[in-house]
This record gives C-alpha cells, sequence and structure tokens, in this order.
C-alpha cells in the first residue's frame, strides 16, 4: 500500500473517531446501530479506537428482521463477546405481531420497510436521541443528500431539504423534544476506502464476503440465495456458483456475484474494476422505483 493511501486512510479514520466523539460529547442517549456488514464493523471497530480502553458510551442495536444471513448473525454474538460491550437485539417479527402489520407478498417478500417501525419503537424505547449507522453517500444518490448529523423529527421522518450546513467539520446537534439524529461517520468513505481500511487494519470479516460455493437463484440477471424466505417455483434455474457478497442486507434481497475472491487483495482487485456500486449491482429493494431508498428514509427508514 502506497504512503498516500495510508496518510489518505489515516484521515478518513482521524475524521470518524473525531464524529464518534462528537456524538458522545453532545447527546445524552446515544446508540450504534450494527448489522453485521463490513461498514457497521468497521465502525465498531473505529469506536474501539476512538474510546478504549473506557467503554463504549452508547450500546450496539441490531434491528432483526427474521432473514438475516447466518454468518452475519453468528459473527454480530461472537464480536459483542469479544468486545464486552452491550447489545441490544429488536425483532421485526414481534412488531409484526404486536401492531398486526400486514407482510409484503412475493417471491422476494422484504420486511425492509416493516423494520422501519421496530427501529423507531426501539428509538422511543430506549429513548436514544442519535444514533450513529454506517451509511456512505458514494452507496446511493440518497444517501448522498445526507449530512453527517442528519436530523428527523418527531416521527422519525427525513426532510432532505431541511439539512443544517456543516461547515469546517463543525457538527450541529441541537434537537428539539422528540427529535433524535442519525449520524454517519463513514459518509465520505467509499467501498475501495472501506476494502483498503480493513486490509490495513487486519479487521476480520464474516465469511460471506469472500468466496464460497452456494445454492442461487438465477432471476432477472441476479444470483439469489435460495433459503426458506424465498418463494420457489417449478421453473426457477437453481445452481450452485462460486459466489460471495459485496453487501450484506436480507437474504429476501441480496445478490450475491459471482467471484473467486477468497482474500481482501483479490476483493480489492475487483472493486477496482467494476464500475456498480454494491447496492446499485447487488440490491433488490432499491430497483422498485428510482426514488425507492430516499421514500423509505423519509419514513423514518436509516
Amino acid at each position: 500500500m502506497s504512503r498516500y493511501q495510508l496518510n489518505y486512510l489515516d484521515q478518513l479514520e482521524s475524521e470518524a473517531i473525531h464524529i464518534m466523539r462528537e456524538v458522545a460529547g453532545q447527546f445524552e442517549r446515544p446508540a450504534l446501530l450494527f448489522s453485521g456488514g463490513k461498514d457497521s464493523i468497521t465502525l465498531v471497530h473505529l469506536a474501539l479506537k476512538a474510546f478504549r480502553p473506557g467503554k463504549f458510551p452508547f450500546p450496539l442495536v441490531h434491528i432483526d428482521t427474521g432473514h438475516n444471513f447466518q454468518e452475519a448473525l453468528d459473527y454480530r454474538d461472537a464480536m459483542a463477546e469479544r468486545i464486552g460491550e452491550k447489545l441490544i437485539v429488536r425483532y421485526v417479527a414481534d412488531t409484526i405481531k404486536a401492531k398486526n402489520l400486514t407482510e409484503q407478498k412475493g417471491k422476494f417478500a422484504s420486511r425492509n420497510a416493516l423494520q422501519t417501525y421496530t427501529l423507531l419503537d426501539t428509538i422511543e424505547e430506549f429513548k436514544f436521541d442519535a444514533c450513529i449507522g454506517g451509511a456512505r453517500r458514494d452507496e446511493e444518490k440518497a444517501r448522498a443528500k445526507e449530512r453527517i448529523f442528519s436530523v428527523r423529527d418527531e416521527f422519525g421522518q427525513w426532510n432532505p431539504k431541511l439539512q443544517r450546513p456543516e461547515l469546517w467539520n463543525t457538527y450541529n446537534g441541537r434537537i428539539d423534544k422528540g427529535e433524535n439524529v442519525r449520524v454517519f461517520p463513514i459518509s465520505n468513505w467509499t467501498e475501495l476506502d472501506i476494502w483498503n481500511y480493513i486490509r490495513k487494519e487486519k479487521i476480520e470479516l464474516p465469511s460471506i464476503y469472500f468466496s464460497h460455493e452456494r445454492e442461487v437463484l438465477e432471476y432477472e440477471g441476479q444470483l439469489v440465495a435460495v433459503s426458506e424466505f424465498v418463494q420457489l417455483e417449478e421453473t426457477d434455474k437453481i445452481s450452485k456458483k462460486t459466489v460471495r457478497y459485496r453487501t450484506v442486507g436480507d437474504m429476501t434481497c441480496t445478490a450475491a456475484v459471482e467471484s473467486t475472491a477468497s482474500n481482501i487483495d483479490d476483493i480489492i482487485t475487483e472493486i477496482i474494476a467494476t464500475k456498480t456500486s454494491e447496492r446499485g449491482e447487488t440490491r433488490i429493494d432499491d430497483k422498485v422505483s428510482e426514488a425507492a431508498m430516499e421514500d423509505r428514509k423519509k419514513n423514518g427508514y436509516f
């Protein structure tokens, strides 16, 4: 790795640690939203650098849809035990039952929209005033509109036209009663930055990010894992392929890519050569409409 890359990654790391410490200083009840994906894993690593040898000034919170990859869940539990930090898990299935919500129907029935209810209920339950997340601006155009401190109103909703200026790394966390802030410390990172940082820091990841054999359903040019959550039909084309995942969401809405990249160097080489973002290539839920992500964010999605 070149000296320039090291300096650049050091600058990104320093900015993210500064943002996390700003959260600790400005808010009374923050939380770090954790999914078991590479971005939230990177956030935990940054939090360790920001606050050790002390404890985190916030718990880890996972909104579990019930459609997760088992590899991500296993990693989540092992990591929380290893670092000795509090992990709060709330389940979308419980919200569906409590609120009598209607689940999506169809081949790839997703709970993405419903997890917003669980997230907002969890924020209310613990009175969180700031939620740290691993969204990056290069992922998707709605996320590119976000400030690092992104205010949500008393209903958990986001208005992209009402955002605060953030000049000279000054972050305004003042909020009215009932409001909360979503905080994105790695907003300015790219997918390639994440992987270069993971390599530099020797961060362990779930095995799902590296090439492995898996039964997949070939659907409209995408490879979706065969699972109990996908409704198979007799005409479906099922095959076993060597794949990996660029992003880890639910099994119902995250496609794999064919790949033989079994180590970080090979993955970085793949990313340099690709012309699409990880969400653009592999997230089925973002293809519902041109504004799919923005619509979900306006309703309270992270």
